[in-house]
């Protein structure tokens, strides 16, 4: 719903006393939503509020078909007020060590921001010795000039072949002047130990060769139900199904425990505390001829490792409950947040806030982790927000720094608490619902931007949910290398080397850094850490391959297998997108779920199942 405006120059009231310095502009431009239907991950006509709570979910359509044609021209001005200067990729930055980024391709699309033209080639200048003590140009006696022409040899080999092979290629110098291609080098043997282990030396073990463990079967409705919920913990699989909370054998076999609801699931948070408590937000009721569809307006903290729900709470203006969006858990507190403000909770149910009546100011949702709690929250109309991102003292909600999202900008996501990395979308045509990843610095007062990194219209992949504040899929931040993991476009063409590859960006200032090889044939993409803070990643399965399991060394960018699932079950784990559907990989096993329940529209999904586990045993 609209709020209205604060007055005219005066700061919004209400709320934690979030700061109320100038912030760090986003370029004044409105952004320009791309076209799609609401529904799971997709976003919504501009100027609209989100998909109001209890309304039945819509079945996500197929992923988008190939980008349009870039523009012919790139877009006109500069990065905003407080954006770091931030050099032409390929171009080294002013005053420093050179990173050049280069790439045989024609760039996707077209730079935003005033950039240079993505990784063109520069051909028709000699080039310069890239090796310590090498003479350059014109250096005395033949044997410069011989070296001279050499590398002239070399550069152009080098920039034919990277034509050919329509990669991405990145490179860092070292201290010392000697040139080092920023590229992870594959591991032919994998390691195949349980999550968080370590390979032993040169030695690693194969990969698993895993088999299909268990099949959950879809749940017979006569309508489609919200199901999204997945974790895994030390002895069981749990998933969301309709109207409870079940839990399986990590290896299969019938349910082991299972929690009641009262109504379908609305949303669910993806952190899972050491302890094993997660938090769930669900409808007031089954539906019914009355109430066809009931308010989203419980939250729950659930006990994974005892299989039950410690405690359920809701909150009340006057006679009627409030409808939340979302809810998380971080720093000990749930936290839950929509339209009608945001509403908080001790891990012992004890409440800390809740909306206040008549405020201008409200939380669209919270975004949670082990020791952070992070808010989004809005002041104004809903047509014209003022948007600030707000890390908060868990325990009491005062805001400890606030980040000012210029205005223009109708939604944020918030992909890491720690360290902070939010999205924006100002301009997406792909229906990712994010344009700009923004790393922030939020030990000051006012959160300062370190980088920006663009998606580029599809270049990079990545997806956030359309309105929500939390559910950015296929990424992965790295808080002990300082970076960002995008996969980047999957290849049309089925003879190239690689489907993509995953790319790392600098957290300190935006830039590529590295990348990672992809596969012939299938897509990689980023999942998330490992205990040991290492990159994993899902290769999709094909008619020639099952999918499988890598994991991508933050910092040298190689990669190792770690499972491999069998091309029989490719049928049934096609039914499975990166995209939509949740996946987690644990301890030898990969876990993946749909996030609705839906009845079978004829013999093609009649048999879609609900989750498969893929193992050894």
């Amino acid at each position: 719903m609209s709020q209205p405006p604060p007055p005219p120059n005066q700061p919004p009231q209400g709320g934690f006393g979030a700061p109320q310095d100038p912030g760090y502009g986003y370029p004044q431009q409105p952004p320009t939503p791309p076209p799609g239907q609401q529904g799971y991950g997709y976003p919504q006509a501009p100027g609209q509020p989100p998909q109001a709570p209890g309304q039945p979910p819509q079945t996500p359509p197929p992923p988008p078909s190939a980008p349009p044609a870039p523009p012919q021209t790139p877009p006109q001005g500069a990065g905003g007020y407080g954006y770091p200067g931030q050099p032409a990729y390929g171009q080294p930055p002013q005053g420093g060590a050179s990173s050049p980024y280069a790439s045989g391709q024609q760039p996707y699309g077209q730079p935003q921001y005033g950039q240079q033209p993505y990784g063109q080639p520069q051909f028709g200048q000699p080039p310069q010795a890239q090796y310590p003590g090498a003479p350059g140009p014109g250096g005395p006696g033949g044997s410069g000039q011989s070296k001279q022409r050499m590398a002239i040899i070399v550069s152009v080999v080098v920039a034919v072949a990277l034509i050919i092979g329509g990669g991405i290629w990145f490179a860092t110098q070292e201290d010392d002047g000697g040139g080092s291609e920023a590229k992870g080098k594959d591991k032919q043997s994998s390691q195949g130990g349980s999550k968080g282990s370590s390979g032993d030396g040169d030695k690693p073990a194969e990969a698993v060769d895993a088999k299909l463990l268990n099949k959950v079967p879809m749940p017979k409705v006569s309508d489609q139900v919200t199901v999204e919920g997945m974790w895994v913990t030390d002895d069981a699989f749990v998933k969301a199904g309709v109207y409870k909370i079940v839990g399986y054998p990590l290896s299969g076999g019938a349910a082991k425990w299972t929690i009641p609801l009262d109504g379908a699931v609305c949303w669910s948070s993806d952190h899972l505390t050491k302890d094993g408590l997660t938090t769930v937000l669900y409808q007031e009721a089954k539906p019914s001829a009355a109430d066809k569809y009931p308010s989203c307006t419980e939250v729950g903290l659930l006990d994974l490792k005892n299989g039950k729900m410690l405690w359920h709470r809701n909150v009340k203006e006057g006679d009627s409950k409030i409808s939340f969006d979302e809810v998380t858990i971080g720093g000990g507190t749930v936290a839950a947040g929509g339209t009608s403000g945001g509403a908080a909770w001790s891990s012992s149910g004890q409440a800390l806030w809740k909306p206040k009546s008549g405020e201008q100011c409200s939380d669209d949702g919270y975004a949670g982790g082990e020791d952070k709690l992070v808010a989004v929250r809005r002041c104004g109309d809903y047509d014209n927000p003022q948007i600030q991102v707000q890390t908060l003292n868990p325990k009491t909600g005062a805001v400890k720094s606030a980040y000012k999202v210029s205005q223009g900008i109708d939604y944020v996501h918030v992909a890491s608490t720690d360290p902070l990395v939010i999205g924006l979308d100002a301009g997406d045509s792909t229906g990712s619902a994010v344009s700009d990843f923004l790393s922030i610095d939020d030990s000051a007062k006012t959160g300062k931007v370190l980088g920006k990194i663009g998606t580029e219209n599809g270049k990079y992949d990545a997806k956030c949910e359309s309105t929500n504040v939390e559910g950015c899929r296929k990424i992965a931040v790295s808080k002990s290398a300082k970076t960002l993991f995008l996969g980047s476009e999957d290849r049309t063409d089925s003879s190239a080397a690689t489907a993509n590859e995953v790319v790392a960006f600098s957290l300190e200032n935006g830039k590529p850094i590295g990348k990672t090889d992809g596969v012939k044939g299938a897509a990689l993409t980023p999942l998330g850490l490992d205990a040991d803070g290492s990159v994993l990643a899902y290769q999709e399965s094909t008619w020639e391959a099952g999918g499988a399991v890598w994991r991508i060394d933050p910092k040298s960018y190689a990669k190792t297998k770690l499972l491999q699932n069998p091309v029989t079950s490719h049928e049934l784990e096609s039914k499975f997108s990166p995209s939509y559907s949740e996946i987690i990989y644990s301890a030898e096993h990969l876990y993946l779920s749909d996030v609705y329940a839906s009845k079978p529209s004829g013999t093609y999904d009649r048999d879609d199942p609900l989750a498969l586990v893929f193992g050894a045993s």
